[in-house]
């Protein structure tokens, strides 16, 4: 297998390490060790886990393979903070400790683990990182620098899950805590009065079209291999569709009429009462939004994409305005030409904003950021789609089945996460995420 030295690549790969790292513990700043602990969902995690699972990664599936001499921090946290790579169990992996000859815990028991206690787990953050640094001077073989590139894009999975999760944990909390305060005059631009982009659609012609990864850059497996796709002539929105847009939909009793929606979709607002999206709450015929900026009018929020909607939700959305979800090959199409760019993590709003009339609007905006965007495609793999062998495999290719893909990041995704070819992938009665709608026909 071949090596790398510490070459201007290694030196690359090394600060971009150190960097998502870092930014994992500056996302935990805000936060006491009793706000670690939480877990208020059963899609949530607790932060002290994302923090100890984002570390097992490197551990177990570069260090101790690929380092010689590596002292494992602790046996037990092998099979601890493992989350659903069953093969890691039956291969051997983690075998020490005491483990009692169960699988791993269930994920729902997460906030349960009082200990480890926080800073153990900044300990065991530190002795691996370490690690990760001294395999990379030694001269790293070509497959555990591909495993680390692979670690860093789950750290920053799990950064925006993290903020995905403390909203949950805080809209459940009475006392509605904030994560982050408003900014100096925020709150007063978001009451005054806002030119919203108009809604308009931009035509493309489909025909044959290339979808999936494209070039040497890092991706996941799911987006491979690249592969031709037909489209017909399509139609897509210039942005996304606005809370204020969406209020009009539940005051023509959109969430009570059956018709709109797909019957397994049915099924789950008569099984949740379904209302409303999540995060919003009615006191007094009065709308509130509650975001990781603290609790906001629909007013303010009139003109911001909607977001923490289900695809049920989004699909009746869109039978209500006669119009329907984008396939995610008609995303990508419409969407590879252009930048990366939007409100994006680094913008630090953290919140999904308004698009302003100004400027021409003329083509699709808010492919980037704001909201993840749910597509009318099912969650398969590609013709020729291969997993990563071994445990890795099942990163991606087990949950091929009852999901559905979002495509182009949100508010709370990293710039150098995400791409045009990137597919994210949900179960359809899915709300926590920082998903939304774009129209399409």
């Amino acid at each position: 297998m071949s090596t790398i030295t510490f070459s201007t690549a290694a030196l690359d790969l090394a600060d971009r390490f150190r960097r998502a790292r870092q930014r994992t513990l500056e996302l935990v700043k805000p936060l006491t060790p009793e706000d670690m602990m939480v877990q208020s969902c059963p899609e949530a995690s607790p932060a002290k886990w994302h923090l100890a699972h984002t570390a097992w990664f490197f551990e177990s599936f570069i260090l101790r393979e690929f380092l010689g001499g590596y002292r494992v921090f602790n046996e037990d946290f092998a099979w601890l903070f493992n989350s659903y790579y069953q093969s890691f169990e039956v291969d051997g992996a983690s075998t020490g400790g005491g483990k009692p000859e169960t699988a791993f815990p269930e994920k729902r028991l997460r906030s349960s683990f009082s200990r480890p206690g926080i800073d153990e787990i900044l300990r065991f953050r530190q002795h691996v990182d370490e690690g990760i640094e001294r395999l990379l001077e030694r001269g790293a073989p070509q497959e555990a620098v591909q495993r680390i590139a692979l670690g860093i894009h789950h750290e920053e999975q799990h950064q925006e899950l993290l903020l995905t999760d403390i909203l949950n944990a805080f809209f459940t909390n009475p006392l509605r805590p904030t994560y982050k305060e408003q900014g100096s005059g925020d709150r007063d631009k978001k009451l005054g009065a806002v030119a919203l982009r108009p809604m308009k659609f931009v035509e493309f012609k489909g025909g044959l079209r290339e979808a999936g990864h494209a070039g040497e850059d890092f991706c996941f497996d799911n987006e491979l291999p690249r592969h031709r796709v037909w489209l017909e002539p399509y139609e897509l929105a210039t942005r996304l569709v606005t809370c204020g847009e969406f209020a009009d939909f539940m005051r023509d009793d959109g969430y009570r009429r059956p018709e709109l929606w797909l019957s397994a979709g049915w099924d789950a607002l008569q099984q949740n009462g379904w209302r409303a999206p999540l995060y919003w709450t009615k006191v007094d015929e009065t709308w509130s939004i509650f975001t990781l900026r603290g609790e906001e009018s629909l007013e303010q929020r009139a003109g911001s994409p909607v977001s923490h909607v289900s695809f049920f939700e989004a699909d009746a959305y869109a039978r209500w305005t006669g119009l329907r979800l984008a396939t995610e090959f008609e995303w990508e199409s419409a969407a590879a030409s252009g930048p990366v760019e939007g409100n994006l993590l680094e913008s630090g709003k953290l919140e999904p904003e308004a698009v302003s009339a100004e400027g021409d609007g003329a083509g699709v905006g808010q492919c980037f950021g704001d909201c993840w965007e749910w597509t009318g495609s099912a969650y398969l793999g590609y013709p020729g789609f291969q997993a990563l062998p071994g445990s890795l495999g099942e990163y991606n290719g087990k949950f091929m089945s009852g999901q559905m893909v979002l495509r182009g990041g949100s508010c709370v995704t990293p710039k150098a996460h995400i791409r045009a070819s990137y597919r994210n992938f949900f179960s359809p009665e899915t709300r926590w995420q920082f998903s939304g709608i774009r129209l399409a026909k």
